[in-house]
């Protein structure tokens, strides 16, 4: 047998996997389009931010897919903490008063507004809440919120927020990942590939949930990202504060010993890998497994809020989300890119039959949210933290039924705080009536490319090439709003 023969037997010899084999008798028909491919991996990399615009920063974690990458420009944020109240609060009964739903209280929607309106359905219905004044800048919030409202000159209050749909579905994707389909990378995974992680043990992007909202994993899903950007769900409704929380563990060996193991582990999955050609799943099962070891020692001692003072406790106060407030403070200050906390599982802010039942979802979040503002700025983190309050959607001024309200995109409130923000700050208005924004309109894409840039990210440029196009989290749309940047 010549040399070109034990060649093709040592090929045809060689395990193939499924995948190996249909990449490799495809490859074919992808030549004539080879020279563009590499052009564009020329141009891009397939690298959030251009190597010739911003080189990434000296780590000690260098080449991992979180480690720190620097920015675009000179961030005034380093962090995201997301406060989700999913579900929709209503706009007129928490941030955005309307003296004139106590004038024309039972009476149709005035007529010029009705154009504008998603439905005209049922009269108008007031506040049952009294709004007041508050802090030195003066913003009026409503008395759900005694604790918030002794910060209010720390929140920029935006009251021109507008989505696309008024459906749950469709818009918690869009809030989330700026597009009504499942078929999008999150928010958090865009940070997390654009600006990696300061702390290497633990994930970059944790979503504290109660079970699932509407949606679920869609929420917080890299899509055609790589897998390691994908929010790492908790269910923080089944963790006791009581106890140590331990992510791998094994009763039969010290801890030294299953350090050796894993880097054995390790060298086994580094040859496996450097085998085959580039496979992104197998490489994020890889990184992911990896993480779970680090995580043992750091993620056990960060998600025990038993080690926080009574005082510290007192201060967020007690229940699932004033844990998760207080969980998501202590992943902030030690690095962690973006925390995401949802108010509960499921839509509870979604008072269709009875809007007094904002009181109870605001009795149980109200003290946790001052308290995590209170204990950012008495720590020096609110300057470089970015908190954000909102849900999907508002509700409408208009009565469902005789006490509920219904849903609505065309105007809403949400606030920011920290991160550069101005504090004391209302930007843009809704209607007479507080249906649709009028002033100073903000879409959901302008919220996220204002967010982006508070983290020193400029929109246009954090992109990835997937399916023969460079996607962006603003798509093709969104602006910055200056007026909100301190």
């Amino acid at each position: 047998m010549n040399e070109k023969s034990q060649n093709r037997g040592c090929l045809l010899t060689s395990p193939l996997s499924r995948r190996e084999m249909l990449g490799r008798i495809g490859n074919g028909c992808g030549l004539a389009g080879l020279a563009a491919v590499l052009a564009d991996d020329l141009l891009t990399d397939c690298h959030p931010l251009h190597a010739a615009e911003a080189p990434p920063a000296a780590s000690s974690s260098a080449g991992t897919p979180l480690a720190p990458k620097a920015p675009h420009h000179a961030p005034k944020a380093r962090r995201v903490i997301y406060l989700f109240m999913n579900g929709g609060p209503s706009q007129v009964d928490t941030f955005d008063p309307k003296p004139a739903l106590e004038t024309h209280a039972g009476k149709a929607p005035p007529a010029e507004l009705v154009n504008t309106m998603r439905r005209t359905k049922g009269t108008l219905m007031p506040s049952p809440f009294k709004f007041a004044k508050q802090g030195q800048s003066g913003i009026e919030v409503s008395e759900l919120f005694p604790n918030l409202s002794r910060c209010i000159d720390d929140l920029c209050v935006i009251r021109s927020m507008h989505t696309n749909l008024p459906n749950h579905e469709p818009s918690f994707l869009m809030m989330n990942s700026g597009e009504t389909q499942p078929t999008r990378p999150s928010l958090g995974s865009w940070l997390t590939y654009g600006l990696g992680s300061e702390n290497q043990n633990l994930p970059g992007y944790v979503v504290l949930c109660p079970g699932q909202p509407t949606v679920g994993p869609a929420l917080w899903s890299n899509s055609f990202l790589p897998g390691i950007y994908q929010g790492v769900h908790i269910n923080n409704s089944q963790l006791d504060p009581k106890k140590v929380i331990k992510h791998l563990e094994n009763p039969n060996i010290t801890p030294a010993d299953q350090r050796r193991q894993l880097d054995l582990l390790r060298k086994i999955n580094g040859a496996h890998l450097a085998g085959r050609e580039r496979d992104p799943q197998l490489e994020a099962r890889i990184q992911a497994l990896e993480m779970a070891f680090r995580m043992q020692t750091e993620a056990q001692e960060a998600f025990d809020i038993s080690r926080e003072s009574a005082e510290t406790r007192k201060l967020y106060g007690d229940g699932e989300f004033a844990n998760g407030c207080l969980i998501a403070r202590r992943l902030a200050e030690r690095g962690v890119r973006i925390t995401q906390v949802y108010f509960g599982g499921g839509q509870p802010w979604d008072d269709h039959g009875d809007i007094a039942n904002h009181r109870q979802h605001a009795k149980k979040s109200d003290q946790a949210i001052a308290g995590l503002i209170t204990d950012l700025k008495s720590r020096g983190l609110l300057e470089d933290t970015l908190v954000v309050w909102g849900g999907e959607f508002g509700r409408t001024p208009t009565a469902e039924g005789s006490k509920g309200r219904d849903h609505n995109n065309l105007g809403f409130s949400m606030w920011l705080a920290g991160g550069g923000v101005r504090g004391g700050y209302v930007h843009g208005s809704t209607d007479e009536i507080g249906f649709s924004a009028v002033e100073g309109k903000v879409h959901v894409h302008d919220l996220h490319a204002t967010m982006l840039h508070l983290l020193g990210i400029d929109h246009t440029k954090l992109t990835y090439r997937y399916s023969g196009r460079d996607f962006r989290l603003t798509d093709v749309k969104g602006e910055v709003v200056t007026s909100l940047i301190a």
